[in-house]
Formats: structure tokens, sequence, C-alpha cells
């Protein structure tokens, strides 16, 4: 019973200001002061009211931030009351409205961090785990180790749920490395805070003391750390049986003004079931136990009730219902984590479908790429091939040109020399007929 009383308070103690408020969307400094408050009593109903303010403004803008933190106030309080369909759309637009803003992710992962709480508290373990991947391979693909601290805690809240305290610390630790890497200081405490959680489970009295210790070393910089802090610590002296201890912290919580505003009301009731029981005033504590908003919660504290007045039958009954429920939760999860691992079986063979196909894509731009080179290269092989046959044509013109040329220039010069001898012959002809004609004359 003290097993699942306190996976109650690990689950509920996430959802009390689960990580300092700080203005990750760079409003002005009035806007941010009334988000501030809001968060400060984040189930408030009140907050609808100031949420319902923010969204206009923003509308009225055409500013996106002011829109989202207007549904990070809407939010919790949709949970609180039950509205759980009004809360996947809140998320849903959260989405919409950051799914390109590289430069928001930190509100983002923060915000899609806590819906994913909420969806642990209310059974639904899968959408929750499948969100939490889908954050971490954002995370991954833009180098966003915030995102995997996100990731990974809850991944640790699922298996928490899931009574598996081994694998829920294991995930928690790498959210602490994962932290520490993105340089995310103010979550650290609330990490320590699970793990001091966990261990409590795994009776690990001295680990989770140290891990309680580690977490209130942040308390002068980050108020909310104490409040979780005592109510880790009620836990812890509960399950070990330090009563007196256990009786001393609850008394200083109850007489906290902060702790109704910013523990939810599953949280109360589970720490004053356990102080009704350790002060046997067993009636009060059933009357209490069914507040509880989950049947698994009632089942297990009515349980241990009945064992203590020694109503075995009525105890009997109450573990028989809790370990029906447990079973079915168990199957449900069975059949969760096989819907979960089909789906990243099938997107893994989506992506390698894509890359295959991306790869042919490459192979067919390279071939076509080739084919391209090969006939441009054909052609112009061909191009000077037929640019050289054209040369050549015009060598061998050229050179009978230049024979006919020569031949018509020996032709000419043969016959001048063949002139030249037909008039030295007649010259020597005349001269000879001259002569004759003197000789003649003279005789």
């Amino acid at each position: 019973m003290r097993r699942l009383f306190l996976l109650a308070a690990a689950l509920l103690l996430g959802l009390v200001s689960n990580a300092q408020i700080v203005n990750r969307l760079r409003v002005d400094q009035d806007t941010f002061l009334r988000y501030a408050y809001g968060r400060m009593q984040q189930f408030s109903p009140e907050n609808l009211a100031l949420a319902d303010s923010l969204y206009t403004l923003g509308s009225e803008k055409d500013n996106f931030r002011y829109k989202c933190l207007a549904l990070s106030l809407e939010m919790p309080v949709r949970f609180a009351q039950g509205e759980y369909a009004r809360m996947d759309e809140t998320a849903q637009e959260v989405k919409t409205l950051l799914a390109e803003r590289k430069d928001l992710r930190e509100f983002y992962f923060s915000f899609l961090h806590e819906y994913c709480e909420y969806l642990v508290h209310i059974g639904r373990s899968s959408d929750a785990m499948l969100e939490a991947r889908a954050m971490e391979r954002l995370a991954q693909a833009e180098k966003k180790p915030v995102g995997k601290m996100y990731s990974y805690r809850i991944i640790g809240l699922i298996q928490s749920y899931r009574d598996n305290s081994y694998l829920a610390i294991q995930n928690m630790e790498k959210a602490v490395r994962f932290s520490r890497e993105a340089r995310a200081e103010q979550d650290l405490p609330n990490l320590f805070i699970l793990l001091a959680q966990e261990n409590v489970k795994m009776k690990n009295f001295q680990e989770a003391e140290n891990y309680v210790l580690r977490a209130e070393e942040y308390q002068s910089f980050f108020p909310s750390v104490r409040l979780k802090a005592q109510m880790t610590r009620a836990y812890l002296y509960y399950v070990s049986g330090r009563m007196d201890l256990f009786w001393r912290t609850y008394e200083a919580l109850t007489s906290d003004p902060l702790y109704r505003m910013q523990a939810d009301a599953d949280s109360r009731y589970g720490l004053d079931i356990s102080y009704l029981r350790s002060h046997r005033l067993f009636n009060e504590a059933l009357v209490k136990a069914d507040s509880l908003s989950t049947s698994r919660e009632r089942y297990a504290h009515k349980h241990g009730i009945y064992a203590d007045l020694g109503d075995f039958g009525s105890a009997y009954g109450n573990l028989s219902s809790l370990m029906n429920e447990k079973d079915s939760i168990y199957i449900k999860v069975q059949n969760e984590d096989l819907a979960i691992l089909d789906a990243e079986m099938n997107n893994a063979q989506l992506r390698e479908e894509a890359q295959k196909l991306k790869a042919q894509n490459q192979m067919t731009i390279l071939l076509g790429f080739l084919v391209m080179f090969a006939i441009a290269f054909a052609s112009i092989l061909i191009q000077q091939w037929q640019l050289r046959e054209n040369l050549d044509e015009m060598r061998r013109k050229n050179n009978e040109a230049l024979a006919a040329r020569r031949a018509f220039q020996k032709a000419m010069d043969s016959k001048e020399s063949e002139n030249d001898y037909k008039i030295k012959i007649l010259q020597n002809r005349t001269t000879n007929v001259l002569t004759d004609y003197e000789d003649f004359l003279n005789s």
C-alpha cells in the first residue's frame, strides 16, 4: 500500500510548479508579471479569466507569444477540472503556434513536458510516451539538450506510473545529465525530488534523503523547492516509519499558505490520509479516501485502512479490485507498448523507404547527369570529327588549287621562255636580212 501511496505522490508532486517561472517567450515585463502570478497558483480557476484576457490581447496585437502564455495558464486548470479534451486542444494549438520557432524551443519543450505529466496522471501513458519520443527526436535533430532532458523526465514518470522504479531512476538520471548539459539548473532540484521518491519506493531511504538534501541546496534560489522537499520528506518519514518526524513535517506543511496554493487536491488528500491513519482515525481516513480522483488510489488507500481496522473482508475486496485494476493496467501497458513499438517500427520502415527513395532519386539524377554528360561529350566528339573532316577537305582543295596555280604558273613560264626564244630567232633573222641588204647595197 505504501508503495502505491508513494506512486501517487510521485506523479502528483510533479504537477506542483514543475519548473521555475522563466520569461522564455521574452515578453514585456508587465505581461510576464501577470503570467508569473498565474503560474504561482496554476490550478486556480481564476487563471481562466487571466488566460482569456492574455489570449484576447494576443489576438488584437497579432502576437502569438501572448497566446502561448494564455494557453500555458489555461491547461493546468483544464486538467484540474477534468476537461481533458480541451486540454488536448490547448496543447495542439501551442504546437501549431511554435512548430517553426526554433528560437523558442525551451518554452515549447517545457509546455509539452507539463502536458505529458497530466497525460500520465490520467492514465494516458501511451500518448505521453509518443509525445516524449517525438520530443526526443526533435531535440536530437536540432541538438537541443533541454528537449532531451524533458523527454527522459517524462519517460521516467511513465516508468514510475508502471511501478518500474529501476527504469524510472535510469531515465531520470539521464534527464539530470542533459539538464546540466543544457545549463538548465532550475530543473535539477525537481529531478532530485523525483529521484528521492523513486528511491523511497525501493526502500533506499538513505539515498532518498541524500537526493532531498541535494534538492534543498537550491531552495534559496528557487523558493518552490522548499515545499516539494517538505512533501517528499513527509512521504519518506511515513514509509520508513518515523512517525514523529512525519507528524512534525505534516503540521509544518498544512500551516504553510503555499501548500494549498501550489499542491493539488489529491496530493493533499494523500498526506491527510496518512496523517489520519497514523493517529488511528480510520473512519475519517475512509471519507478522505473517497475524495481521491482515481479508483486506483482509492483502492490502495482503502485496502490499508480496512486492514488497520481489522475488516479483512473489505480489505480483501479493495485489494482484489486494486489487483484487477493493476492487471488491466498491465495488459493496457503491454498493448500500449506493442502499439508504440509497432508505430516506431512503421516509422522506421517509412524512414528507411524514404532513404531508399532518396538514394534512388540521387542515383537517377546521377545517371541522368552521366547520360547528359555522355551525350554532350559525344556531341563534342562528333563536332570535332566533323570539324576535322572539314579542315581536311579544305586542306585538300587548297592543295589542289595550289597545285593548279603552280601548274598554270609553270605553263606560263614555259610559254614566256618559248616566246623569248622565238623573239631571239626573229631578231637574228632580222639582223641577217639587214646585213644581207647592206652587203647588197655595198656590192
